[in-house]
């Protein structure tokens, strides 16, 4: 088999650090505000197909039908999104000039012929200028079929109550029936897809992609299975009332991410969570306070401070802790003791229910940190 030329061997090189993808999907979101809303993950899956099938057009000498697939997906998925292709082609085209001009500099560097690296750049152009018509046909074709049917309609409502600019509420909701705003991080329009038939399978309501991020409002709240993604789900009130509670939900999704939960939560469970990591230096002051005697790197300390945690999480029962951790009871009476021997204090010792909550402020902080 015939060696690469210089710039291709280039490529294939570079395409191995994990640094290149992430560079140019920063790239792509500096561009386009729009684009910058969306979950980074999901610039990430679109950007990653791309550069693979960019790199596999460079080999073979012309774009295969992979590439043209993750072209248009990116395109029809924007258009979804309620991303505009103005928007979408401002992203694409940042994250194309990033990786030339890295590219260039790479080669310049490692002494790459000039002739070389025009010869690239220019393959480059053309693979990325048929992947851009494909890219905005597919976001064209999936603009006009939303145009054609009710579904846009009911999402236009949908972003208008979620952002406060609430007008009189037409079929399918009803201005006197409570809904509950149920918000989430999928933005991947074929996983969305799923959780919004379960949403919209147990009573009426809207579903859709707003801000880049599937919602909805729904008379009735579903069940789901433990490993789904993350969904916050407020209290039902009347349609006029809904925007004030999906800030708050998203402030508890960011919330919750952060703490690793999956499934579906009540807003009103992760209260706590969302408003003291909202003062990420209060809790590090509170930390501070009750278990400054811990070292972070000691694995026993960990130990000891996510056993006073789950003690927390779990009302101060014993044997509930325990079960959760798959440890007997003595084991976590021992680890309760040598947090107290260690630092002077326990959460066993909490007297009431704000000194319960300082400890488990201070003990999630120290884990997180």
């Amino acid at each position: 088999m015939a060696s690469p030329d210089p710039f291709l061997k280039l490529l294939l090189e570079r395409s191995k650090d994990p640094a290149l993808l992430d560079t140019t999907v920063r790239a792509a979101r500096s561009k386009s505000e729009l684009v910058a809303a969306l979950p980074e993950e999901e610039t990430q899956r679109h950007t990653q197909a791309l550069l693979s099938g960019v790199l596999a057009a460079l080999a073979s000498g012309e774009p295969g039908e992979d590439v043209f697939r993750a072209a248009e997906r990116l395109g029809s998925d924007r258009a979804r999104q309620g991303v505009p292709v103005a928007a979408l082609l401002d992203g694409f085209q940042a994250g194309r000039s990033h990786l030339v001009r890295l590219l260039i500099d790479e080669g310049r560097d490692l002494g790459v012929p000039a002739g070389a690296l025009l010869d690239g750049v220019t393959r480059i152009d053309d693979i990325t200028t048929a992947l851009v018509h494909r890219m905005v046909h597919a976001h064209r074709v999936a603009e006009l079929e939303m145009a054609r049917t009710a579904r846009e309609s009911h999402i236009q409502m949908l972003r208008q109550l979620l952002h406060g600019e609430y007008e009189p509420v037409l079929a399918p909701l009803d201005p006197a029936v409570p809904y509950h705003c149920v918000v989430s991080d999928v933005s991947d329009p074929a996983v969305a897809a799923g959780i919004e038939a379960a949403l919209t399978a147990t009573g009426h309501g809207l579903c859709g992609l707003v801000d880049g991020r599937l919602a909805a409002l729904v008379t009735r709240l579903p069940s789901f299975p433990p490993d789904t993604p993350l969904l916050v789900a407020a209290p039902a009130v009347p349609p006029a009332e809904i925007a004030p509670l999906y800030e708050l939900g998203r402030r508890a999704l960011r919330a919750g991410r952060t703490a690793g939960l999956h499934g579906l939560r009540s807003l009103t469970d992760l209260a706590l969570l969302t408003v003291t990591q909202a003062e990420p230096a209060l809790g590090r002051l509170l930390a501070g306070g009750l278990l400054g005697e811990l070292n972070a790197d000691d694995p026993f300390h960990r130990e000891l401070a996510e056993t006073a945690l789950a003690y927390l999480d779990h009302g101060g029962r014993i044997d509930d802790t325990a079960g959760a951790l798959h440890v007997h009871g003595n084991t976590v009476k021992y680890r309760l003791r040598r947090l107290r021997e260690l630092t002077g204090r326990s959460p066993s010792d909490a007297a009431g229910v704000e000194s319960a909550a300082h400890w488990w402020w201070a003990l999630r902080s120290w884990l997180d940190r």
